[in-house]
C-alpha cells in the first residue's frame, strides 16, 4: 500500500549505474480489456492485469452489471462475459475518480436493459462528460445528466442503435473509445465523425487494435471512425503490456540522473502512444534502446532543452516538466490544453508547483515553458492527482527536499510506485 502521510523523498545519494524497473500493467489497456471481455461471449483470461483503484472500480462495476470476474493466477483475471449476462445493477455504481471507468461504462450501459446510474467522488463530479452524453443521445440513447458531469443515469436496451454521429475531438479521446467498443455490438453500422482535431489519437488506435483482437472491426479515416457491427466479440486470452505512462517516471529519472534503467516487457512495438516519451528523451540527448522484450534509457550528460508538441502523449507532460529545471536550456511543451480537464487542471498545477520550488515558468492556455534553475525545498500539493505526485517524486529523488503531501493518491494507477522508487536507494528505503 502507498504511504498515507506526507512523504519527504530524499535525494538519491548513490546513483546506480544500471537499474531494472518493472512497471505494472497498463491501466488504459486493462480497463479496455475488461470492457471487451465483458462483452465477449464465453470466458476470457486477462494477464498482467493492473491492480489499482481505477481498475478495481471497473471490475466492481462490471460485476454489479452481471459479468463474472474472478481472480486466477497472480496478475490474472478470468472474465465470464457476454451481452446476455448484462443486467441492471441493484443500486447506483460508484466509480470514484476513474475517468476511463465512467466513460467506458456509460457507453456499455446503453447495452444494459434498464437503468444504470454512475456516481463518483467529489472530484469526479467536476469532470466533464457532456460530449459523450451528447454522442450517445445522437444515437437515441436516453441519458439523465443534469450538470454535464457525473452523476448520470443511462436508460439502456439490449441493443445500441447504429447510425451517424459527430463529436468534438479536442476534449477527450476516451469518449470515442467508449463508443467504439460498445458500437461493435450496435444493431447497424456506426460512423463517428470527428469535429476538429482528435486529441490523444494513439489511445483510440489502442482501442481499434484491441477491438480487432476480440473479433471486431473499426475502419479509420482522418476525420471519422466506421464501426462494423458483429453479433458478439470473441473471448480469448489477452496479455496486457506494461504501462508506458507509468514507465515515463523511471526513464525520466534515469535520463536526468545520468544512469541507465531498463523496463522489462515494454516493447518497441508497444500499442501505447505514451511510449513516444522515449523519443522525446532521445531528442534531448538520452540514449534509447528498443527491443521486442525491453526498453532501456540512459544518459551520461546533462539533457538539453526542447520545444515539443505533446498533444498526443499528454499524460507524460508532467514527467517532462518535472525534470525540466535540470536541463541545460528551457523546455517548452505545446498544444496541451486537454490536460486542463484531467484529474485536475494539470497545466496550472504543474506551473504552480514548479514555481513553489523556486523555478521560473511561463505558460499560456495550451503551453508552458520551464527554465533551468535551482530547486528549493517545498511541500508539493498533489491536487489528488497521481501523476503530479509521481512526477514531483522523481524530481525530489534527483535534488532532494520535496515533500509529497498526498503520496497515497498514486493508488489510482500505480499503488507500488513509492516502493519501486525506494528500491533504487542504497538500503531499499527512503530512511
Amino acid at each position: 500500500m502507498p504511504p498515507t502521510a506526507p512523504l519527504l523523498v530524499p535525494r538519491l545519494s548513490t546513483v546506480p549505474a544500471r537499474a531494472t524497473w518493472a512497471v505494472p500493467g497498463s491501466k488504459s489497456i486493462t480497463n479496455r480489456a475488461l470492457i471487451l471481455a465483458a462483452l465477449a461471449d464465453g470466458t476470457s483470461v486477462l494477464e498482467n492485469v493492473l491492480a489499482s483503484d481505477d481498475t478495481e472500480h471497473m471490475r466492481r462495476a462490471l460485476e454489479l452489471l452481471g459479468i463474472g470476474v474472478r481472480d486466477g493466477a497472480p496478475q490474472q483475471l478470468i472474465v465470464d462475459g457476454g451481452r446476455a449476462r448484462l443486467r441492471p445493477a441493484p443500486d447506483q455504481i460508484f466509480i470514484g475518480n476513474s475517468g476511463t471507468s465512467v466513460r467506458f461504462l456509460a457507453a456499455l450501459a446503453a447495452l444494459v436493459p434498464g437503468e444504470t446510474t454512475l456516481v463518483g467522488d467529489t472530484h469526479m463530479a467536476k469532470r466533464p462528460l457532456a460530449d459523450l452524453v451528447e454522442g450517445l443521445r445522437q444515437l437515441g440513447v436516453r441519458i439523465d445528466c443534469a450538470t454535464g458531469c457525473p452523476p448520470l443515469t443511462i436508460h439502456g436496451a439490449r441493443e445500441l442503435p447504429g447510425g451517424h454521429i459527430r463529436m468534438r475531438g479536442d476534449r477527450s479521446s476516451q469518449y470515442f473509445s467508449a463508443l467504439l467498443m460498445a458500437g461493435g455490438l450496435a444493431a447497424e453500422p456506426l460512423t463517428i465523425a470527428i469535429d476538429g482535431e482528435l486529441v490523444s489519437r494513439p489511445y483510440v488506435e489502442i482501442t481499434r487494435r484491441m477491438v480487432t483482437d476480440f473479433g471486431g472491426r473499426i475502419d479509420a479515416t482522418a476525420d471519422a471512425f466506421h464501426v462494423h457491427p458483429v453479433p458478439t466479440y470473441r473471448s480469448r486470452t489477452f496479455r496486457i503490456e506494461p504501462d508506458a505512462s507509468a514507465a515515463s517516471y523511471p526513464i525520466a529519472l534515469a535520463a536526468a540522473g545520468g544512469f541507465s534503467v531498463t523496463v522489462p516487457g515494454l516493447s518497441g512495438e508497444s500499442l501505447q502512444g505514451d511510449y513516444g516519451f522515449v523519443d522525446v528523451l532521445a531528442q534531448m540527448g538520452a540514449t534509447v534502446t528498443k527491443t521486442p522484450h525491453f526498453t532501456t534509457v540512459s544518459a551520461s550528460s546533462q539533457l538539453r532543452g526542447i520545444d515539443v508538441d505533446m498533444h498526443h502523449i499528454s499524460d507524460t507532460v508532467m514527467s517532462l516538466a518535472a525534470i525540466a529545471p535540470l536541463c541545460a536550456s528551457p523546455v517548452t511543451i505545446r498544444n496541451i490544453a486537454n490536460i486542463r480537464i484531467k484529474e485536475c487542471d494539470r497545466l496550472l498545477a504543474t506551473v504552480t508547483e514548479l514555481r513553489r520550488c523556486g523555478i521560473t515558468v511561463e505558460h499560456g492556455d495550451d503551453w508552458l515553458r520551464v527554465h533551468p534553475g535551482a530547486v528549493r525545498p517545498a511541500a508539493i500539493e498533489c491536487y489528488h492527482d497521481h501523476r503530479i505526485a509521481m512526477s514531483f517524486g522523481v524530481l525530489s529523488a534527483l535534488v532532494g527536499g520535496l515533500t509529497i503531501t498526498d503520496p497515497d493518491c498514486t493508488a489510482k494507477t500505480y499503488p507500488g510506485f513509492w516502493r519501486d522508487l525506494a528500491a533504487l536507494y542504497p538500503n531499499g528505503s527512503f530512511a
